[in-house]
């Protein structure tokens, strides 16, 4: 079983990471977009907590919790956002496009539904080198209405690959309340390709840990693609900036109210857990953090000339 006191440092450490984002993006030290998940860390927690080290995972334009929950050095984490040399990609992903092959790790994504198919291809590939490894596509409830998530879903199903689709459903399909856009039900839908559905509260991380680890142990029997369904909540906006005039501010405000890390802390406790535990654990990641913006602001630029060789041949004489 998964320590609850990991995942709880885990969440601590997306959030403190997210919050840190917040703040480079508002002082204009992170290039491009971000698209914060505050609110949905168990879920990103709770899953990768069942991984292995053979697994693989795609993930989405929100997934900077993905990444920190596979492991991903937060030095490298922060340099590549900030778009530094010394990034886990050079720099030149950045926040949507954030991978650890090492890890795993197939990369964010800022197309919606498109990591689906892609941790499809891992599926398959996991399948012929017979490796008992698993493939994990998270995704948002908005990506429902795109047909790469159906297309996704009918392969599964057909080739009984080793695939866990985990649908974070926040309510959300960027700027539109999502039962104005998408007509089915994910349960529903996940019937139609037979594939088995499981609905998780995606803010107790402890539940989703435990859903996600029955899930993978379901998939390395053999036993064909299952999809969970997480419930949480997106606290900020689709974007970082967002100034959400679709939204009542009463329903972004009780959103905050389902806090993730504040129940798994209020458990912890009930459980006998010391609060000078907790509160160390709190302190060293700030610290971390941190360590990690720093070493970002003190890295060097990513090089437009490094980018274009690594894509470019030389041209000829």
């Amino acid at each position: 079983m998964t320590d609850r006191v990991s995942l709880f440092r885990v969440m601590l450490t997306i959030r403190e990471a997210e919050l840190a984002l917040a703040r480079l993006f508002a002082d204009g030290e992170v290039p491009g977009f971000i698209h914060l998940s505050v609110g949905q860390e168990g879920v990103a927690a709770g899953v990768c907590a069942a991984l292995d080290a053979q697994d693989s995972l795609a993930s989405t334009h929100r997934g900077h919790g993905h990444a920190i929950a596979r492991g991903i050095a937060l030095d490298g984490f922060f340099a590549e956002v900030m778009g530094k040399a010394s990034g886990i990609c050079r720099g030149r992903g950045g926040s949507m496009h954030v991978a650890d092959l090492a890890r795993g790790m197939l990369g964010a994504n800022g197309i919606v539904g498109a990591g689906a198919p892609i941790a499809l291809g891992a599926a398959l590939a996991h399948r012929v080198a017979g490796d008992a490894g698993v493939a994990v596509a998270f995704f948002g409830d908005g990506a429902l209405a795109e047909g790469a998530m159906h297309e996704t879903m009918n392969c599964a199903a057909l080739w009984r690959l080793p695939l866990l689709l985990v649908c974070e459903n926040n309510g959300w399909a960027e700027f539109s309340r999502t039962d104005t856009q998408v007509a089915a039900r994910l349960s529903a839908l996940a019937a139609a390709f037979g594939i088995p559905h499981r609905e998780v509260d995606g803010n107790d991380v402890f539940a989703v840990s435990a859903a996600a680890a029955g899930a993978v142990e379901g998939l390395r029997r053999g036993e064909g693609p299952f999809l969970l369904e997480a419930r949480t909540r997106r606290w900020r906006g689709h974007y970082e900036g967002d100034p959400q005039r679709y939204r009542d501010p009463a329903e972004a405000a009780e959103a905050a109210g389902h806090d993730p890390i504040a129940r798994a802390r209020s458990i912890l406790l009930a459980e006998g857990r010391p609060e000078a535990e907790l509160e160390a654990i709190e302190a060293a990641v700030r610290e971390a953090v941190l360590a990690a913006v720093a070493a970002g602001r003190a890295a060097p630029e990513a090089a437009w000339e490094d980018a274009r060789d690594a894509a470019y041949a030389a041209a000829e004489a």
